[in-house]
């Protein structure tokens, strides 16, 4: 049978369909195998081995049923596991569900063609990256010889024109508008200005293949902007050249759909399908009331979320609001989807991790006193009625964030300048301690005492 997934993530039901024609697929081999297995008994030896293996086939195969798990992994970064678990045990075959990328270690950016065309994105209403600004778009275009874009949004900037440069290549410049013009395969590299907020809103843009992105520190916190701009020529030409590793950075797909009998003929619109790169959060909003969302995986009910809210973010989000709603920071490589409660109505309701590729589905409990809001990276907030849900999973677009050093040094480094991550006042060595250095583990406080203390 052939597959019918062949890549794509714009439409969660062709995964559906995927899984049923593997299973029956399966269920149609294992028949086949009973068949062959059972006229070769009725002729003679050579054929117990083969029932017995077709018998736990199909003991497998029944047990899977019963309980709903089936293979359907889908690993973003993890290196591909040997699938031979001593002289019997396999994984059992099923490659449809199975998408294979290299070691994260291994990734390098590299270049088939020259880069042409550049992005340059930067922080909106803050003077202090205008300067930056002129003298990067200026550098690309006339030493570089690329064609820049910018949004049209800049071009109105007033305190541009205090730039005499900037006015002699403001002409040159290619702009679009967000929502009006598509900028698919017309970008080949991106560099943003700013702070974290100009690598959202690049991922925003690109709802399927991102170019590559060269992001700079010139904003407030800027955990995801490695670069320093002090130096940016050199630090281009490397990137442009090829010397760059990346940080593969997964995204969410996210598709909210309506319930049809409450959605009227004519407020009827396209169902949302989105992108993220940080989080999609879903909340209470307005209400004084909890919330009660229930949480299904791979179509089985997890639980019922009763409190603010539900976070379910990418390891880059992990960072972001998951980390300040109290769950673990984990490296952007790790293949997995994190599941965080808002100020949950229980104390043992604590954050989870699931595999990558994995689908959740999220929609308002039928008994809920009111509805919910739902936001992705904090945009295109909507509200989600009874009968609503929304389906999250992995994507097969992420970002490709290019490294200032590498994967695990530009990680812990903004841990440790950003976040502050284990910052303490170290203790203090025994050497220190001057009262101290003349005793040891086995004085007693009788030993300790002054001859003083030992005469009175």
């Amino acid at each position: 049978m052939d597959n019918l997934w062949v890549g794509s993530d714009t439409d969660l039901s062709i995964l559906h369909q995927c899984r049923m024609a593997d299973r029956l697929e399966y269920r149609l081999e294992c028949l086949r195998r009973n068949c062959r297995g059972g006229s070769g008994g009725a002729g003679g030896g050579g054929s117990s081995s083969t029932s017995a293996e077709d018998c736990n086939d199909e003991e497998e195969s029944s047990s899977r049923r019963r309980s709903g798990t089936w293979p359907r992994t889908r690993s973003l970064n993890a290196p591909s596991p040997f699938q031979q678990f001593g002289p019997c045990g396999r994984i059992m075959k099923n490659s449809a569900m199975v998408m294979t990328i290299q070691d994260p270690a291994s990734q390098r950016l590299t270049w088939y063609k020259p880069p042409l065309t550049v992005l340059v994105i930067k922080k909106v209403r803050d003077a202090s990256v205008l300067s930056p600004f002129v003298q990067l778009v200026k550098w690309l275009m006339q030493e570089k010889r690329m064609v820049v874009f910018v949004e049209a949004a800049v071009m109105e900037e007033t305190h541009l024109d205090q730039y005499p440069e900037f006015s002699s290549i403001k002409d040159k410049l290619m702009t679009f508008r967000d929502g009006k013009d598509d900028l698919t395969d017309k970008i080949d590299f991106i560099i943003c200005l700013g702070g974290d907020g100009t690598l959202l809103y690049a991922s925003h843009l690109f709802q399927q293949s991102v170019p590559p992105v060269m992001a700079f520190h010139l904003g407030s916190l800027g955990f995801l902007t490695p670069f320093q701009f002090n130096n940016f020529q050199e630090q281009v030409n490397n990137v442009l050249e090829g010397n760059a590793a990346l940080t593969l950075r997964s995204r969410l797909r996210c598709i909210v759909m309506k319930n049809k009998e409450t959605q009227n003929s004519a407020n009827k619109k396209a169902p949302t399908n989105l992108l993220v790169l940080n989080e999609v959060v879903v909340d209470r909003g307005p209400s004084p009331y909890l919330s009660n969302i229930d949480l299904f995986l791979d179509g089985k009910h997890i639980t019922s979320v009763q409190g603010d809210g539900l976070i379910v973010s990418t390891p880059t989000g992990s960072t972001a609001y998951a980390v300040a709603a109290g769950a673990s920071m984990i490296h952007p490589s790790v293949p997995a989807i994190m599941v965080t409660p808002i100020c949950p109505h229980s104390l043992s309701f604590r954050p989870i991790v699931v595999p990558a590729g994995v689908e959740l589905k999220i929609s308002v409990s039928p008994d809920s006193r009111n509805t919910s809001w739902v936001s992705f990276d904090g945009r295109n907030r909507q509200e989600l009625l009874h009968g609503d849900s929304l389906r999250v999973t992995t994507s097969i677009y992420p970002v490709p964030s290019i490294c200032a050093q590498d994967q695990i040094t530009d990680w812990f480094d903004s841990l440790a300048e950003c976040l502050h991550w284990n910052v303490r006042k170290r203790q203090k060595h025994l050497e220190e301690l001057t009262d101290l250095t003349h005793s040891s583990s086995n004085d007693t406080l009788d030993s300790l005492e002054t001859p003083e203390e030992k005469e009175s």
